[in-house]
């Protein structure tokens, strides 16, 4: 899957039956997911409720920040393509603002890239000294770049994750929130700084390994 920018959203049906919808977003560090509930006959969504969907999606465009549980406000810009498989990660809605922005519907991008990205630090493990170093990761289509830090332009390796067998928890280290990479070569064994970190780590790696293991 293509890199999304921040802001690039989509709101499309969910398998979570015929009364929801999925509205993912593109922020600062991942893709945030959140449930749109149909009740009664209107949307529901955080603390706000729509008559149509029609009023849903206009409001989104002329008032389009929302608050996660991480606290992050999340500004709606750029719609794109509704061929995204759904992830099973969702995100609850804290805050639905209401900022006012004069926009309308047909003020919005016409289309942007697609979702499937994530950046962040994790602690690595040396493959031949065993020392762990911290390092600014990076995910975008079937890449898992590693680079020194942030600022750094060029990365320290690329890992190609068609090549890549699993993905998952690994309490072999001394050390918390540890997951590993498997590939024909070698093993990476990964920290998070939390263990929800370390969740969404695993869930989109698997996410994109299963993505890849159908082609797309």
């Amino acid at each position: 899957m293509s890199n999304g920018v921040d802001g690039s959203f989509l709101l499309r049906n969910s398998n979570k039956g015929p009364e929801c919808f999925a509205l993912s977003v593109r922020a600062k560090d991942s893709v945030k997911h959140f449930h749109v509930r149909r009740q009664f006959g209107r949307y529901s969504f955080g603390f706000n409720e729509f008559a149509t969907l029609q009023d849903f999606t206009s409001h989104l465009a002329n008032q389009p920040l929302l608050g996660s549980e991480t606290g992050n406000l999340i500004v709606l810009r750029f719609p794109y393509p509704r061929q995204v498989e759904e992830p099973s990660i969702y995100e609850s809605v804290c805050v639905h603002t209401a900022m006012q922005t004069g926009r309308h519907e047909s003020d919005l991008v016409p289309s942007a890239p697609s979702l499937g990205t994530k950046e962040g630090y994790l602690v690595k493990q040396g493959a031949i000294v065993k020392n762990w170093k911290q390092r600014w990761f990076t995910l975008n289509r079937n890449e898992l770049k590693y680079f020194k830090d942030k600022m750094f332009e060029d990365p320290i390796r690329t890992l190609d994750l068609t090549a890549c067998s699993a993905v998952q928890f690994d309490y072999s280290q001394d050390r918390v929130n540890c997951f590993c990479l498997v590939f024909p070569e070698r093993t990476f064994y990964l920290c998070a700084k939390s263990g929800v970190e370390a969740d969404e780590w695993i869930k989109i790696l698997r996410w994109k390994l299963s993505q890849i293991r159908k082609g797309r």
